[in-house]
Parts: C-alpha cells; structure tokens; sequence
C-alpha cells in the first residue's frame, strides 16, 4: 500500500511564500527518491523538483531554482516543497511523486507513484 498525501496547498497571492508536504506510508521512505511535479489548468503535468534518496542531492527545473526548495526527513517520512516568491504562473495542482531508487534520475524518468495532489493558486 504504497501511498504518498499531500497537503498544504492553498490560496496566496504574487511574492507569498507556501510549503506543501508529503507523507509517505507502505514504503521504505528512505529507499526512494521523492520529488515533486505539477500540473497548471489546462496543461500538462511537468516535472518540479527532485531529491535523492538520502536527501543530499537535488534537482530543480529552470522555472524554479533560486525559488523553491525540495527536502526531506526521513525520520518523518516527509517531502517538502518550499515555495518562496510565488508567481502566478506557480499556480497549479502540486503532486508528490517517490520513485524507488537512490537517485533524481529516478524521479525525472521513472514510473513514481503519486498522490491525489494539492491545489496552489496565486494571484497577482
């Protein structure tokens, strides 16, 4: 029952800060990499950010490096995604992926599980 829950999305307007969690159950937290991608209205799903399974090593796309920031714990196991300096075009359903591999490789281009996502919306 592998199974990864989302929560923290939310309303916030151009220039707020969020941070949405995942938690992680029916798996060795620490044997998978996690990341996160994310779907905006009427596009497809795209890859955010990715972390490797020891926490020591990420991976961001262009759109959001210097903004969000991927951790981990896995004493809890728990992603994290911190957004900072929100833009509109952030806007989106955010979803948790784990993958299971030691590396964001494994996140980028493996089959991960999914959870049911967590709506962010930003207004300017």
């Amino acid at each position: 029952q592998v199974q990864v829950v989302e929560s923290g999305g939310g309303s916030a307007q151009a220039g707020d800060s969020l941070r949405v969690s995942c938690e992680a159950s029916g798996f060795t937290f620490s044997a998978y990499a996690m990341g996160w991608f994310r779907q905006p209205p009427g596009k497809e799903r795209e890859f955010v950010a990715a972390i490797n399974w020891g926490g020591h090593t990420t991976y961001y796309t262009d759109s959001v490096k210097g903004r969000f920031t991927i951790s981990r714990d896995n004493a809890k196991n728990t992603v994290y995604l911190q957004m900072n300096s929100l833009k509109p075009e952030d806007t989106a359903v955010y979803y948790c992926a784990a993958a299971r591999g030691p590396s964001t490789t494994d996140i980028v281009q493996g089959e991960p599980y999914w959870g049911q996502g967590t709506q962010v919306t930003v207004s300017a």
